[in-house]
């Protein structure tokens, strides 16, 4: 079975992303805050990750270059889920090793095409 770990400080995006996935067949584990999630990719498999970009101590740039540097998750995509939407900030992101890029709000189709493309 795919595992995806989301992670997301907003509880609402949070409850959002599980239901749509949980209704798919993916198993989910959560994290909200990059720490968190950090310490779950340490301790768990991960077949993708979908995180935030702005969130509060870590924000996912930093939490994915993070994420490469572990050896068990340099090639397991990495999505951003954000409001950001500019060329400078996927720039970053691209550089930082993120996979894809989905903007806020949550368009549940949209996130399944993803997740399917990238977990075959």
């Amino acid at each position: 079975m795919t595992h995806i770990l989301t992670v997301d400080d907003s509880q609402s995006i949070q409850t959002m992303i599980n239901f749509v996935l949980l209704n798919q067949g993916y198993e989910v584990s959560t994290a909200n805050s990059g720490e968190e999630a950090l310490q779950l990719a340490r301790d768990s498999k991960f077949d993708m990750v979908i995180t935030d970009i702005n969130m509060p101590d870590m924000d996912g740039y930093e939490l994915t270059e993070k994420l490469r540097a572990l050896e068990n998750l340099q090639h397991v995509p990495v999505i951003a889920l954000t409001t950001e939407n500019d060329n400078t900030s996927k720039l970053k992101g691209k550089r930082a090793g993120l996979t894809g890029w989905l903007v806020k709000p949550l368009q549940p189709e949209k996130l399944c095409q993803i997740v399917k493309h990238f977990t075959r």
